[in-house]
């Protein structure tokens, strides 16, 4: 940040929407208007400066949240353009969580779409200022006023239109501005760079002093200051109405709302005059707050250079092989080699370099202070949800909650020089995005990966290859099953062999009774003095705890199964702990196959978010997945199923309630308990 800003012109905001809404589109003409790019760079193309990773210029979506500033009139902007596809989730909340302002694009064909909803509903939690940008009025089939109505039924939302599109579809050419009743239009020959102020054509003008009178009055609504001047019709100075909207949005009482098309280079400045007037500034959010690591106590963490630091790190990457922490920092300055705390750790960090951040481009810079975005190098411990500040001011800034990952596969490396790089490989993964878990199950020799859905899991995979040549085999994970019996049993097994010339004996009778589910194993021994001796009780229980860990159906462990030793035989001095542990092995596999063996499934708790239109269709979808619907509960819009379903059945499940709920529908799921297939 130059050291002439004041933080009051600092606007940090995200880009925020459904996938193909045009977020990137909208970016990449802000760059080139602000003059921080010298050519627009376009999604279809795989040319778009913010979507630099290659698995993103492939498939022209977002995969990962990216990070630049501009300058426009007064105001430094630093945006981060997130991600739309509801798999990359965690991008767009852990952005959210340390901006002061978002811009949601709608395209005006699709209207409020599916991802736009979460999104929203995200920004809502952490209380970010909002404005509307509806893009694509050139498209075929779109609807200015039919977005808007979206926004009110399924956002809540209370949008204040400032603009009319002048013209829809083919016949888009500009925009009314409502609040200065000017016609602005566009110079094509400079790929909208230029444009021109003009009065508003007299066959347009009655519509535009309707809506500007519906500004007026929804302004009114929140503001009693304009509201008096209007009911006694006085003039309205525009400055005034300006500084209504900007208090009432910071307020979240309203979405101001804009339109154009990005892709025609329509729209985007008075959009950038739009942050600059209406979003706040760090010093117009309420100051954030924390607490003192050891004494518990609420810190307030006042946005001024002059502050002891609180910064929070909301991303970590890997770039080039090194560690790469985006920060956001909420109070005091920080200096290249400047030593700062961890609090969540309590180590000290050193920050060997500090980075003004363009996408992949980076700008080493001496110091950053209060409300800027920057990357830091030279983090050893300190991870993503992390606070750094002083030494002697610490405080604990709120983590970041992260989403438990849905959807798993097994990955098995391809060659031997894929075994050795593969585990290094996921660590950098581990580090870098905290949806994703990796485990190694004991119980099927796998490497299962764990993530927010099968694209998110399709684009580690591809990067692997990309950025660490590293090949993996991919399998969907086997569903590891338990074993348990329905009756109780007894069975005997006597063991007497001579081994290595060592006569051996044991003589073993036991019960095997059936638990209630969860219960687990157990073993106690029921036998008189003197039939076994006391040393062979505990080879006994291991001989059976090894039994139980394969079951006589498919080998799968058996569970909820108390074995009582209830007899025995003991020969003098030809007892060995060989034998007993054999015998009671023996007795118990006998045991097993004669209790009625079953197979027990992993079931799952599942929490499944529907908006109310699609109820009956995914409840349907549930009981073909064998689910026990528990309850049903309302919430803001949508329905909230409660649910329980056998794991072997929830495989693909994301992409059915997907296909079922037009993208709508989302789902938690954890592991609840083991119960009969």
């Amino acid at each position: 940040m130059k050291q002439s800003d004041p933080i009051n012109n600092i606007r940090n905001i995200g880009i925020i929407a459904h996938i193909d809404a045009g977020k990137t589109t909208v970016t990449e003409r802000v760059l080139f208007y602000t003059g921080r790019s010298h050519k627009i760079g376009e999604v279809h193309d795989g040319a778009a400066v913010m979507d630099w990773m290659v698995d993103e210029q492939e498939r022209g979506i977002t995969i990962t949240s990216a990070v630049t500033t501009c300058h426009w009139k007064q105001g430094e902007i630093q945006i981060i353009d997130t991600p739309g596809h509801v798999d990359f989730t965690i991008e767009v909340e852990r952005s959210l969580r340390v901006l002061d302002g978002a811009i949601g694009v709608f395209c005006a064909v699709g209207g409020v779409e599916p991802q736009s909803e979460t999104v929203w509903r995200q920004a809502d939690k952490y209380r970010v200022p909002k404005m509307a940008f509806i893009n694509k009025l050139d498209r075929i089939g779109a609807d200015f006023f039919g977005t808007v109505e979206m926004m009110k039924e399924r956002l809540h939302a209370n949008p204040l239109i400032l603009q009319l599109p002048v013209g829809i579809e083919e016949g888009f050419c500009g925009i009314i501005d409502l609040i200065h009743m000017k016609q602005i239009v566009w110079d094509n020959d400079t790929l909208g760079a230029t444009y021109s102020e003009e009065d508003i054509p007299d066959e347009l003008l009655e519509s535009a002093r309707i809506h500007r009178e519906k500004l007026l009055e929804t302004v009114a609504e929140v503001d009693d200051g304009i509201m008096e001047a209007y009911l006694s019709e006085n003039f309205i100075d525009i400055d005034r109405i300006l500084t209504a909207i900007r208090s009432a949005t910071i307020q979240l009482k309203l979405v101001p709302v804009f339109c154009g098309s990005a892709l025609k280079n329509k729209g985007i400045q008075p959009l950038l005059d739009g942050i600059v007037r209406f979003l706040p500034s760090p010093m117009d959010v309420p100051p954030i707050k924390g607490i003192h690591p050891d004494t518990a106590e609420a810190v307030l963490c006042k946005p001024s250079d002059k502050a002891p630091l609180a910064a929070l790190i909301f991303k970590v990457s890997m770039m080039e092989g090194r560690k790469l922490a985006f920060i956001r920092i909420y109070s005091g300055k920080i200096t290249a080699g400047d030593e700062v705390y961890n609090p969540s750790r309590k180590t000290k960090e050193k920050l060997s370099r500090i980075l003004r951040m363009h996408a992949n481009k980076r700008e080493r810079i001496d110091a950053a202070g209060t409300g800027s975005i920057v990357g830091i190098v030279g983090l050893k411990d300190s991870s993503t949800g992390d606070t750094l500040c002083s030494r002697n001011h610490p405080v604990l800034l709120e983590k970041i909650e992260f989403y438990e990952p849905v959807i798993s596969v097994a990955v098995e490396p391809k060659t031997h020089a894929d075994q050795e790089k593969i585990e290094q490989v996921l660590e950098k993964f581990l580090a870098e995005d905290p949806t994703l878990r990796i485990q190694k199950d004991e119980d099927t020799g796998q490497t299962i990966l764990s993530g927010m859905g099968e694209l998110h899991l399709e684009i580690i995979i591809s990067r692997m290859l990309r950025e660490f040549n590293t090949r993996v085999n991919v399998g969907k994970p086997q569903v590891v099953y338990r074993e348990t019996i329905k009756n109780e049993t007894e069975a005997a097994a006597v063991f007497d062999r001579e081994i290595a010339g060592q006569h051996h004996y044991g003589d073993v009778r036991l019960k095997l009774i059936p638990l209630p589910r969860g219960s687990g194993n157990r073993f106690k021994a029921e036998i008189k003095p003197g039939i076994i001796s006391d040393n062979f009780i505990g080879p006994i229980q291991t001989g059976i705890t090894e039994s139980l860990s394969s079951g006589p159906l498919m080998g799968y462990p058996v569970v909820d199964v108390e074995a009582v030793l209830i007899g025995g035989g003991f020969k003098e001095s030809l007892g060995s702990e060989l034998a007993y542990k054999v015998s009671a092995s023996m007795a118990c596999k006998d045991a097993l196959a004669k209790g009625e063996p079953f197979l027990l499934d992993p079931i799952m708790r599942v929490e499944v978010y529907v908006p109310e239109s699609f109820v009956g269709d995914v409840i349907g979808d549930l009981h073909t997945r064998k689910a026990k619907i528990e309850s049903i509960t309302a919430g803001k819009g949508i329905q909230i199923i409660h649910t329980t379903v056998p794991l072997a059945h929830m495989f693909g499940y994301s992409t059915s309630l997907r296909s079922a709920t037009q993208g709508r529908g989302t789902f938690t799921m954890q592991f609840s308990r083991f119960d009969r297939c």
